[in-house]
């Protein structure tokens, strides 16, 4: 399931369908606006006023007609989550509201269904994977959701789309690695990137809070902590 058929979710779905996913199902409430269309590439003038879900249903199964698509035009929300969530093997994080990003957080650990975070903000990019159980999740590394400051100022900064469907293609290989039965690249990890800076592109192994509700055992190095507390802040 991906949640959010905008810059991260559009590149997934492509990847998940081109690379033989069996089904997928896309989520996302809002309508397509002229303003998208430079990032989120599979949509046309055409689809403008259209909902994003179902018009990238339309265009994957035009394309890759092996795969199941299923597009529900609707938010991901509290009071629909653990149903819908329940009913996939994984989760992409798609979306661009922190706070739905922390429901499927907590509501893919209370179900015991893997998903994978992402998030993009100007010139950088991140990804994690979290296996419920067995890795640090969200809550282990920012704690609680940003405030509504910190949220306007991120949406201000704006996204660069090529680095939102790096990030969504590196979502999409999580996904088919869970599904195929091979251990992801990113569980226990979080990859960074960063357009503006050398190195480019970081990768660093996370330990679970102490006391964080998702139980996975805190562990690794000093040097680990120390990585773990700089993406916090």
């Amino acid at each position: 399931m991906i949640v959010g058929a905008g810059g991260l979710g559009v590149p997934a779905a492509w990847a998940l369908a081109r690379d033989g996913a069996a089904s997928i199902t896309i989520i996302d409430p809002d309508p397509i606006e002229l303003s998208n269309l430079p990032r989120q590439v599979i949509y046309t003038t055409s689809d403008i006023g259209r909902p994003k879900a179902e018009a990238a249903r339309d265009f994957l199964r035009g394309r890759f007609p092996g795969t199941e698509i299923d597009a529900r035009a609707i938010a991901l929300d509290a009071s629909n989550a653990r149903d819908l969530i329940v009913a996939h093997t994984f989760v992409i994080d798609a979306t661009d509201s922190p706070l739905t990003k922390f429901l499927i957080n907590d509501v893919c650990l209370a179900l015991g269904v893997p998903f994978v975070y992402a998030g993009v903000i100007g010139m950088t990019g991140q990804a994690m994977t979290i296996i419920p159980g067995a890795t640090a999740c969200l809550r282990c590394i920012f704690e609680e959701p940003p405030s509504e400051v910190e949220i306007a100022t991120c949406r201000d900064a704006g996204i660069i789309g090529p680095i939102a469907s790096a990030i969504g293609e590196i979502q999409a290989r999580e996904a088919l690695r869970v599904s195929r039965g091979i251990e992801p690249m990113l569980a226990g990890k979080i990859l960074t990137y960063d357009g503006a800076a050398a190195p480019r592109v970081r990768i660093i192994s996370l330990s679970a809070r102490p006391g964080c509700a998702c139980g996975a055992v805190a562990k690794g190095s000093e040097r680990e902590r120390k990585e773990h507390d700089e993406l916090r802040h």
